[in-house]
């Protein structure tokens, strides 16, 4: 019964998919990955690995929402503030944590879905641990140990930066935007990129270095464009151009057009972010406005992969504004889950892949990549 009203709603969404692109961008929706023209180099525009896989949040970076129980008998906003305040105690409880959300089951459970790849968070702290905060040097190298056993990729994502790029918790440190404020956060920054690329640029489960997450659009574009230039030739050091160099568009999509292209650079992707739940527009639509809106997302990653550089998208879920959903019923609210993560898969397949966040909560929700493939809302199996 699940396979056939999955089958339903990708014949029903197929649609709609080949309907709504006309309205949008006069196409009929039907490029596949070998029509699509991207721009970059040549020699990147064969056959490249399609990514498909999942993040592993909430693990070597923490974020409250994600693993509350991390945060037990501690009122701290994030990693910075609970191991200031755990002292002594932060290594035991953060090695708890690291040993048991994430363990060599998980791996083998992403493989036998068939993904291919998984994007790992780690902070600016992971291999030298600044104080207060706690390595987790080990468990990086488990991280690429278990993927290379089980024959997935690792884009290897710096997601936190000393002074913060974003002020958000998942940067290490929430509050002020401060990374670009002190030229020694940034400089810093490059040196820590290039000591993960002079210990792993050579591991056979590499595929590629992110140079900073979700840096704020507060950030001068001429800053980032500058620190991820001066990143790219400190990696390429000890990275070859098999390893992907990775980085986050700051919200800004459309902004890196003739930036960092070959001769001079090579293996450049932009990693995207797309989410719709966190601004009033989102929360104005209704169930069909936001897969209707979904469908979009093709023409402006069309737009990326043609102007700018080859694409994926870092990450997305399928989580909706609560208003979009209050008045569904149970079965409604499954159709819904279904037809948006459909539309949303099907919208990435012409991009360089995607990674869904996350791959497991504490909690079950949209956000909750295994609940989501146990209520059906997601395929079992995905293609290789």
């Amino acid at each position: 019964m699940m396979i056939q009203r999955r089958e339903f709603i990708r014949n029903a969404i197929g649609s709609a998919l080949a309907l709504a692109a006309v309205r949008i961008s006069g196409d009929a929706f039907a490029q596949t990955n070998e029509s699509l023209p991207v721009a970059g180099n040549p020699a990147e525009q064969g056959n490249p690995l399609i990514l498909r896989g999942v993040n592993l949040g909430g693990w070597l970076v923490l974020e409250k929402w994600m693993v509350p129980d991390v945060y037990r008998g501690i009122n701290a906003p994030d990693e910075y503030s609970l191991s200031l305040a755990l002292g002594d105690q932060a290594e035991v409880r953060l090695k708890q944590h690291r040993e048991t959300f994430i363990t060599a089951e998980d791996f083998r459970w992403i493989k036998d879905r068939s993904l291919n790849a998984v994007r790992l968070p780690v902070g600016y702290w992971a291999l030298e641990a600044p104080k207060p905060f706690v390595g987790a040097a080990d468990f990086v190298d488990f991280a690429f140990d278990q993927a290379s056993q089980n024959g997935l990729k690792v884009v290897l994502d710096l997601h936190g930066a000393p002074g913060s790029q974003n002020g958000w918790d998942h940067s290490g440190r929430s509050g002020e935007i401060g990374w670009h404020k002190n030229p020694d956060n940034i400089k810093e920054t490059v040196r820590v990129l290039a000591s993960f690329a002079q210990k792993y640029g050579k591991h056979p489960a590499l595929f590629g270095i992110e140079l900073l997450n979700e840096p704020s659009n507060q950030i001068p574009v001429e800053t980032l464009k500058g620190f991820y230039q001066d990143a790219y030739a400190q990696i390429r050091k000890y990275a070859g151009p098999e390893v992907a160099i990775v980085f986050h568009d700051s919200f800004r999509a459309m902004a890196w057009q003739n930036f960092m292209k070959g001769p001079d650079y090579s293996n450049v992707i932009i990693d995207t972010h797309l989410y719709q739940l966190f601004n009033k527009d989102d929360s104005k639509r209704n169930a069909q406005e936001q897969i209707v809106f979904a469908l979009g997302r093709k023409t402006a990653l069309e737009q990326m992969q043609q102007q700018e550089l080859p694409t994926f998208v870092g990450e997305w879920s399928l989580a909706l504004p609560g208003n979009s959903i209050e008045d569904l019923s149970s079965f409604q609210s499954d159709l819904l889950n279904s037809a948006y993560a459909d539309t949303q898969l099907l919208c990435f397949e012409n991009t360089r892949g995607w990674f869904f966040w996350s791959y497991k909560l504490e909690s079950n929700s949209a956000w909750n990549f295994r609940y989501c493939v146990a209520r059906g809302w997601l395929p079992e199996h995905f293609p290789a």
